[in-house]
């Protein structure tokens, strides 16, 4: 989508910190780089919970979406890794909307850090600890594909 001085116009994107057990969703703000926690998919045997995934489609309407690549830290791949991407393509031709993979290695571990610190500082309560690690995490991805 262009404008009519052909930059292209800022986009919304929802991004996905994929996991064998949750999903963490964020959404992120093109035009302002900024970015916000959504929600945690369930993956129950192996599946995740599509209808969620399609509500926060329908709600955030994005133009792209970015799912984080867990790789490991030689940059080889592992079968979380073949799991994300097999995610992605099936979120590509259920919504028709490009993916954009994004390597997310220890971003898990900076969401947890942060996560941390907002606790120490009285910014976040302290429940759903695994929820708000996965969101948090979607959340970097965003920014990691920002700054790329």
């Amino acid at each position: 989508m262009s404008d009519t001085t052909g930059k292209t116009a800022p986009r919304t994107v929802l991004g996905f910190d994929f996991g064998g057990k949750r999903i963490g969703v964020a959404v992120g703000q093109e035009l302002t780089a900024s970015t916000q926690s959504l929600a945690t998919v369930a993956v129950i045997n192996g599946k995740p919970d599509w209808p969620h995934i399609s509500r926060l489609l329908e709600q955030w309407q994005p133009a792209l979406i970015i799912v984080g690549l867990p790789l490991n830290m030689d940059g080889s791949e592992q079968e979380v890794t073949r799991a994300a991407r097999r995610f992605g393509h099936r979120l590509s031709g259920r919504y028709n909307l490009p993916v954009e993979m994004v390597d997310e290695r220890l971003t898990s571990y900076e969401a947890e850090e942060i996560l941390t610190e907002q606790r120490r500082a009285g910014q976040r309560r302290k429940h759903s600890r695994k929820a708000a690690i996965d969101q948090m995490a979607a959340e970097l991805i965003i920014k990691t594909w920002f700054s790329q």
